[in-house]
């Protein structure tokens, strides 16, 4: 692996982590979002931990190995920017951000050959502030300031979460329409016109003057669901099956 690809998306560095579940879901979270980088300080369990690989469902395996080791400083030291974790006022002059602004800061610092780190602290009272000095920013989710306190795991997919969609391309609305192309409005407009002349032949729009408001509900209600051209034929067909069951009835009453 080269220099460059190693260190093309942030380190996660979990500062003496207590649990190996959380550390387990920490990595599942990390996979999730594209991040592979796991390093872990003076975790308070041995390592590798058997709980921390059932939490993981497996994503260590798709990871590079974690990394442990015995200091902060120690696991900071080949990064270039490292933005610290925190809910709690930490009376320090550095700059303090939102995990959504730290992952485009990131992603513009990597591009700028920069090495990232996001350090995150134990479970029971977070970073403990000769931690948080080895920083250089630090990072905050705007929570309920009442009630802002988050699992280990649940912080590192909030921010890591940031990062996946932090220049992401995913439409933040789509149509599946399984392979057939919308219909046009000539196609919708001629189905509007077999639609309502059935439904004046079998005297459901008989009141002239709530007939044009009636038109247009069923108009709007049409156009509201983005029909397909499949659709569009297949509506065509229930209208005219519906109608030949109606002229069938019909003679049937007759005879």
């Amino acid at each position: 692996m080269s220099d460059s690809s190693k260190h093309a998306s942030p380190a996660i560095i979990l500062v003496t982590p207590q649990m190996g579940e959380n550390i387990g879901a920490s990595a599942r979270a990390m996979l999730n979002c594209g991040l592979t980088d796991l390093r872990l300080v003076d975790p308070r369990d041995e390592w590798p931990n058997i709980k921390a690989e059932r939490a993981a469902v497996g994503a260590f395996e798709m990871m590079p190995p974690v990394k442990v080791f015995a200091t902060t400083s120690e696991a900071l030291a080949d990064l270039t920017y490292v933005y610290a974790a925190t809910a709690r006022d930490r009376k320090m002059a550095k700059p303090i951000v939102t995990a959504r602004y730290a992952a485009t800061e990131a992603k513009d610092k990597i591009a700028a050959d920069g090495r990232i780190g996001f350090m995150f602290g134990a479970e029971r009272m977070g970073l403990v502030n000769d931690d948080v000095s080895l920083a250089d920013a630090l990072v905050t989710v705007p929570l309920n300031p009442e009630f802002s306190s988050l699992n280990l795991a649940q912080a590192v997919l909030l921010v890591g979460y940031e990062w996946q969609m932090a220049g992401d391309a995913t439409p933040p609305t789509q149509l599946d329409t399984n392979g057939s192309p919308l219909a046009t409005k000539e196609q919708l407009f001629d189905f509007f016109a077999h639609f309502e002349r059935e439904l004046d032949a079998c005297g459901f729009l008989r009141n002239e003057e709530a007939r044009p408001n009636m038109v247009r509900n069923l108009r709007n209600m049409w156009s509201r669901a983005h029909l397909t051209e499949q659709e569009v034929r297949t509506l065509h067909g229930v209208v005219k099956e519906l109608s030949s069951l109606r002229e069938a009835r019909g003679r049937k009453t007759q005879d």
